[in-house]
């Protein structure tokens, strides 16, 4: 069939549905539903069998859905109304949601129900939630009513009864540091995450407050700041205290929108003088104690767990990570994984830090330097073997990181975007190596300028990822554990690291690595240092959620591909 999507961004379910209708061997389009723009128009020259609406924060026109069959996707249960479904379910304290496909009719939310599929509601943000066990359950969802559609003969059943919640305020987020416990203050942050996040008044200024973890051991007074851990902020609650890891400025009259930040670097010279809190062994991201960065092992196999807000690495975290690695590569184990966790794995440099910063063009350098230190790393460690786990999505400069290694594993709902077209740039962390190395010359030139989503079975038939695991989010750790520690176990893994200096060895002497970094560096610094290319226009529209179709669009219009293409 030829499905038509329309949405009002090109965000991770978007992409995720984009990825996998094609791989089912539909014809997929995609419509920006952006205000001011002609889209209604649109849809009708594309004259499409179905429209699907994954992610859509206008209504359809009664023209749009009086001549098209058009099923949205809404992420709550039959019966659940409105624009804020999943901001009700993280704050209410939901342990069960779902994911209702209906028909788009003149109310809202309202129309006969062609699918729906339950998902459980673990405590973790909502923006995790959405890419993880909702994501997981729109999909299904998605397929089984366009495989109804398809049918011609299934007749969606009408919804009864139902009722419509009204999108949360400010003043319902607001967070009463003298009397709201742990739990409470911890819901209200991970129900606003990452947008809009918890406004909140702090040494002076209005910010909003995005991420939320629980500290079990500092106390103090009420909404007193006690401590900061890798640019996060320790906040005192009526019985406990939260780390808060980014802060947004409220926009000022007429402004434009700020960029989410590290908290402490939001803040800057206004943070007073604060204990830094070291992160204990036990530490890491989702572990009772948190830390953005954690090292466990498990018999011959480490693992080195990262997970930064929205997946952005600023020069910063590349740093700090890159000394965990090293650290990580000192201890006596033949396996290393990278990654593991359940959300975002990379999505490269931080946009918003450089957007933040003095002088972009030189933070640009800075970051691309810092990522293309860790990419090295790995791809210079010849003593164990290294894979990347990726429980989460990843893009441009975060897919090469994962590329370093020897073998990649992700989720079988993880979305990747091998390409930096859509910012403007040429890219680096040694792409020019990594990609062609996995999947020849020809395919990467086609990644790289198609700039398409794709999704996991996609990449591994064309060998850009080794293993897929079919899992839920929350499994991911426990199913990334017990591979790695059976490969550690392997005879042949022993053989497979001798062998692996020699290949590196090998491809060093027909090019060695500082040449590739030299040769995308020079076109990168170009691109920073030059004010009038699109990049720092795009980077600026995509961090501050200015209108900018080719940070948030696809490349292009697509067909459905052949057997062999992505």
């Amino acid at each position: 069939m030829y499905v038509l999507l329309v949405a009002s961004a090109f965000n991770s379910l978007t992409q995720r549905v984009h990825a996998e209708l094609r791989d089912r061997g539909h014809r997929v389009a995609v419509e920006l539903a952006v205000p001011g723009t002609a889209w209604p128009e649109a849809v009708h020259r594309h004259r499409p069998d179905l429209v699907l609406a994954p992610m859509l924060r206008t209504a359809l026109p009664e023209d749009v859905w009086t001549a098209y069959t058009c099923l949205v996707v809404h992420p709550g249960p039959v019966g659940d109304r409105g624009p804020a479904s999943l901001d009700h379910a993280v704050q209410d304290g939901e342990d069960r949601w779902g994911v209702t496909v209906l028909q788009a009719v003149a109310e809202l939310d309202a129309g006969d129900v062609w699918a729906t599929v339950g998902c459980p509601v673990p405590p973790v943000a909502k923006s995790d939630l959405y890419r993880g066990e909702i994501a997981d359950a729109a999909l299904e969802a998605v397929h089984l009513a366009v495989e109804r559609f398809a049918s011609g003969t299934y007749v969606p059943r009408p919804q009864t009864e139902g009722r419509t919640r009204p999108a949360l305020r400010q003043e319902q987020r607001r967070i009463d540091w003298e009397a709201d416990g742990t739990d409470r203050v911890l819901r209200l942050l991970r129900a606003a995450d990452s947008r809009p996040g918890v406004r909140d008044r702090l040494l002076g200024g209005d910010w909003y407050l995005i991420g939320g973890h629980r500290e079990d051991g500092l106390r103090g007074r009420p909404g007193e700041l006690l401590a900061t851990r890798a640019g996060a902020l320790c906040r005192a609650t009526a019985d406990g205290a939260v780390w808060i890891p980014e802060l947004r400025a409220v926009r000022p009259p007429g402004g434009p929108a700020a960029p989410r930040l590290p908290a402490t670097l939001a803040l800057g010279e206004r943070l007073p003088r604060l204990p830094e809190r070291p992160a204990p062994p036990e530490a890491g991201p989702y572990r009772p104690v948190w830390s953005d960065i954690g090292y466990r092992e498990e018999g011959r196999a480490g693992f080195l767990s990262f997970s930064f807000p929205g997946g952005a690495m600023g020069t910063t975290h590349c740093r700090r990570l890159l000394e965990a690695y090293r650290a990580a590569c000192a201890r006596p184990t033949s396996v290393l994984v990278l990654g593991g966790g359940r959300d975002f794995f990379s999505n490269g440099i931080h946009l918003g830090v450089i957007e933040a910063a003095a002088d972009p063009a030189a933070e640009s350098w800075d970051n691309i330097n810092a990522m293309d230190d860790l990419v090295e790393a790995v791809l210079t460690t010849t003593d164990r073997l290294v894979v990347s786990a990726l429980g989460g999505n990843a893009a441009a400069g975060g897919v090469m990181l994962a590329l370093a290694a020897d073998e990649v594993w992700c989720r079988s709902g993880v979305v990747l975007n091998p390409h930096y077209r859509l910012m403007g740039l040429y890219g680096s962390e040694y792409w020019t190596y990594t990609l062609p190395r996995r999947v020849g010359p020809a395919v990467a030139d086609r990644l790289t300028s198609e700039a398409l989503p794709l999704g996991a079975a996609a990449a591994h038939r064309l060998g850009l990822v080794d293993r897929t695991v079919p899992c839920v989010p929350g499994d991911f750790g426990a199913e990334t554990e017990r591979l790695a520690t059976r490969l550690a176990d392997l005879p042949a893994t022993g053989s497979r690291i001798a062998a692996k200096k020699a290949a590196r060895d090998r491809d060093e002497a027909r090019r060695p690595l500082a040449a590739h970094r030299e040769a995308e560096l020079a076109r990168m610094r170009r691109t920073f240092l030059d004010p009038d290319a699109p990049y720092h226009a795009l980077r600026r529209a995509f961090v501050r959620k200015e209108r900018a179709s080719a940070v948030t669009g696809p490349a292009e219009q697509d067909a459905a591909p052949g057997p062999a293409a992505c």
